[in-house]
């Protein structure tokens, strides 16, 4: 198990075949708010922290079937 407080700022979030989903913008309340630069329609997405899986290389990996928010990384 990991610790809430290891997530920062900056941090990737990827799929959890590495594939990336966003970046970090904030850790509010028990959500990760992604950048809105790194989304496709230039707002900001929000994944539950209960979807993270692990925490490796300065990367976020979500759980399998962790739903993508539309417009969030490649979609």
């Amino acid at each position: 198990m990991f610790e809430k407080l290891r997530i920062r700022e900056h941090m990737e979030v990827t799929d959890h075949s590495g594939r990336h989903v966003g970046t970090i913008d904030e850790v509010k309340d028990d959500q990760l708010k992604l950048t809105r630069s790194d989304s496709s329609d230039g707002a900001h997405h929000f994944i539950a922290f209960d979807n993270v899986d692990r925490i490796e290389d300065n990367r976020v990996y979500l759980k399998p079937g962790t739903p993508i928010p539309m417009g969030a990384g490649s979609n």
